[in-house]
């Protein structure tokens, strides 16, 4: 995985190659997929939902420029893989996950690993994070029509996010920073991701 899909392709931050090859891919997804947990594709981990393949995992990372000092929040916890490669690489990572099933089950791996500076949170991603928060990026991990204002409210001015958007059955992943007025948008790939359900996302 490391040598072709990372290394082999435009992966080329050292930390995140690191942090992948680090990470036991297997422990994020059901027992009958062990066997392609280092191949490069999405994986079904129940609820409709998939793990990412791991070069879009790294791309993603990548995009969003990540110091040891940033807080990051991750809409689409999912199996906690991407949760868990975030960890490694900044101070804390706030995730929210609209499934109970999927959101309990990470957690537990993600603790069984020895993963700390996580906060979870069961609900409503594309409502953002509860409280007064303000975040150096945030990442979606599944797809949304546009980037909604609460998320963008979030965001500390000069913060970048990441995302997959677009109508349709694929999207354009994209980077965005946050200016002093509006946000600009730069086109990193097209992909292909689940939908994001929710208030300022798509219907259910």
């Amino acid at each position: 995985m490391v040598k072709l899909d990372l290394r082999g392709r435009d992966i080329t931050d050292e930390d995140i190659i690191k942090v992948m090859g680090e990470i036991p891919r297997e422990e994020f997804m059901p027992l009958s997929y062990h066997s392609q947990a280092y191949s490069d594709g999405p994986l079904p981990i129940g609820m409709g939902q998939t793990i990412s393949q791991p070069y879009i995992v790294a791309l993603m990372t990548q995009a969003l420029k990540l110091r040891p000092d940033c807080e990051v929040l991750e809409i689409g916890t999912g199996s906690g893989y991407q949760t868990a490669v975030l960890s490694r690489l900044v101070k804390k990572v706030y995730t929210i996950e609209r499934f109970n099933e999927l959101s309990e089950t990470a957690q537990a791996v993600l603790a069984r690993l020895g993963f700390a500076n996580i906060e979870f949170f069961i609900g409503d991603g594309s409502r953002g994070w509860p409280g007064k928060m303000r975040f150096d990026r945030i990442i979606l991990t599944a797809a949304i029509p546009k980037m909604p204002e609460s998320l963008l409210g979030e965001l500390k001015a000069g913060g970048l996010y990441v995302a997959p958007v677009g109508e349709g059955g694929s999207q354009r992943l994209v980077l965005g920073e946050k200016k002093p007025v509006g946000c600009t948008e730069s086109f990193i790939c097209d992909v292909r991701f689940v939908k994001l359900v929710g208030q300022f996302a798509y219907e259910e």
